[in-house]
């Protein structure tokens, strides 16, 4: 069995219960891309993982790899965002993000541009100056644009006479690194109509149906 281990600097996609005490995490990291690893113990109460086998946390994550999986053997977590986790409202498009992230990621390949974008999404939910349906559509644009499968050129909205603002947000976030792109609002009407715009190119370019989105749009 190799007991290769290093050091991965990564947020908790998911987990789940794994056995009696154990959690089964998804990590999207900068070194592996997207992994799954266990946490030993993490639900026995004063674990030393257990804060660290949650969703949204955030740090570095020492692990090893078995024969057929990882483990994770010590953590260092530097954001829990536990503001959200205390907010219903902006837990439930944090998990949204989560969700979106897992989905058009892939195992052992290169995420960094997701982690980048899943990180720099969540700060922004904590901020009061953003309101959050804009921080989801901003998401939803460029992760979509990270997944190539829309364009990143917005001819195709032509005939829909759009908002000059709005325009120029749809390809400023296009064109954006990720810690440039919550750095704007927009009024209400240019807010609504740049909404219009994501929804119906996520509606035409994602086939996945998120369980997280429609809590979303049920509860909020």
């Amino acid at each position: 069995m190799s007991s290769r281990v290093c050091t991965v600097t990564g947020i908790v996609l998911s987990a789940a219960p794994a056995g009696e005490y154990d959690k089964l995490v998804v990590l999207l990291t900068k070194e592996l891309g997207k992994i799954r690893a266990f946490a030993r113990g993490a639900r026995r109460i004063n674990n030393p993982l257990m804060a660290a086998a949650n969703v949204f946390a955030f740090g570095e994550f020492q692990i090893y790899e078995g024969r057929t999986s990882y483990s994770i053997s010590q953590a260092c977590i530097r954001n829990h965002f536990g503001e959200l986790m205390q907010d219903f409202e902006g837990a439930c498009f944090g998990q949204y993000f989560l969700e979106f992230a897992d989905y058009y990621t892939k195992e052992n390949a290169d995420c960094m541009d997701f982690l980048r974008l899943v990180y720099q999404s969540l700060r922004a939910l904590s901020a009061p100056a953003l309101p959050r349906t804009l921080v989801r559509y901003i998401f939803e644009l460029k992760a979509m644009i990270y997944s190539g499968e829309c364009p990143q050129t917005f001819e195709q909205f032509a005939d829909w006479n759009l908002n000059a603002s709005t325009l120029y947000a749809l390809r400023y976030v296009a064109a954006s690194p990720e810690k440039k792109l919550y750095t704007f609002t927009l009024s209400k009407e240019v807010c609504e109509e740049f909404g219009r715009v994501v929804t119906w190119m996520r509606e035409r370019y994602v086939e996945q149906r998120f369980k997280s989105l429609e809590i979303l749009e049920t509860c909020i």
